[in-house]
């Protein structure tokens, strides 16, 4: 992990052991309630395609929370911003899981200077019919709703707070393997102890409901439409969060763009199926022609 300061906060970056710095730049951005290590099966199947930046957002995973305790899209987005803008190693290759995907996308129609390409898995987009098993997440943006639920799941252990959570996201929860839910669990458990945690995931919760409403040049959906890079977008058919019935809507939307569904997938595909996501990449990247490497570029 390496840690790397911007003017109004701090983001903490996960790199694979085999990261080279010379391959082309990406930076990739995870959902809500997630983490850095949300990318890490993709990015292995990406070793010596890209040199992936794996971030956490402000208050999740390694990061600390924000010092302006703003957990909106924009303020993420502006996090993801000063984090490329801070490498110096710019347009990268973006992409974003959920919110993450909200994220990417705000940064794509605002600062298509630095975006190569943006590929979203399940991205958060608005949709004003929310399939009901989403409802409890949306819920937490509602003041007092945290509370009760953290009262509600205080005696649950990590590992059957885990279950839940594996559940709501994959397709296939069962196909997980004893060593991947040890680890997922371990993660929870260590986020348990951290004192913002609720904090972050309902403010940031809020951010999302908030900007599923936001209208004019702020709409998701306009940005969307403005966006230059060429766009990879990956549903999965079971996922139980975003419904992806959505997907031909963001197809149509975002002006070049390329839909891959993944039949068996919940809501985090590169989790669940990392090599199918990553071989999705790699003909993103040779459709879009070989992207320079940083020394070439200079």
């Amino acid at each position: 992990m390496v840690a790397v300061a911007g003017e109004d906060t701090t983001v903490s970056v996960r790199r694979h052991p085999a990261y080279d710095a010379d391959l082309p730049p990406a930076v990739l951005v995870h959902g809500l309630g997630g983490s850095s290590l949300n990318w890490a099966p993709m990015v292995g199947e990406l070793s010596g395609v890209l040199a992936a930046e794996m971030v956490d957002l402000p208050g999740f995973g390694f990061s600390p929370p924000p010092h302006d305790g703003d957990y909106s899209v924009s303020a993420h987005c502006r996090a993801v911003e000063g984090l490329i803008i801070g490498m110096g190693r710019g347009p990268v290759h973006l992409m974003g899981n959920s919110m993450g995907g909200a994220v990417a996308t705000r940064l794509a129609a605002r600062r298509p200077d630095l975006v190569r390409t943006l590929t979203l898995v399940s991205p958060a987009l608005p949709d004003l019919k929310p399939q009901a098993t989403a409802l409890p997440t949306a819920l937490m943006a509602v003041p007092g709703f945290a509370a009760a639920l953290g009262r509600f799941t205080r005696n649950m252990t990590p590992e059957q707070r885990t279950r839940v959570s594996v559940g709501l996201c994959f397709g296939h929860p069962e196909m997980l393997s004893t060593q991947e839910f040890a680890d997922f669990a371990a993660e929870y458990r260590r986020r348990l102890g951290l004192p913002y945690m609720v904090d972050a995931f309902t403010r940031s919760a809020r951010g999302v409901v908030t900007s599923y409403l936001e209208r004019g040049p702020r709409s998701l959906w306009r940005q969307a439409a403005a966006v230059q890079a060429p766009t990879l977008l990956v549903y999965g058919r079971r996922d139980k969060l975003v419904d992806s019935r959505i997907a031909r809507r963001a197809q149509g939307t975002f002006p070049d763009s390329r839909l891959v569904m993944v039949p068996d997938s919940g809501h985090v595909a590169m989790l669940e199926h990392p090599r199918v996501v990553a071989r999705a990449v790699r003909d993103l990247l040779a459709e879009t022609g070989k992207p320079a490497s940083p020394a070439e570029a200079g």
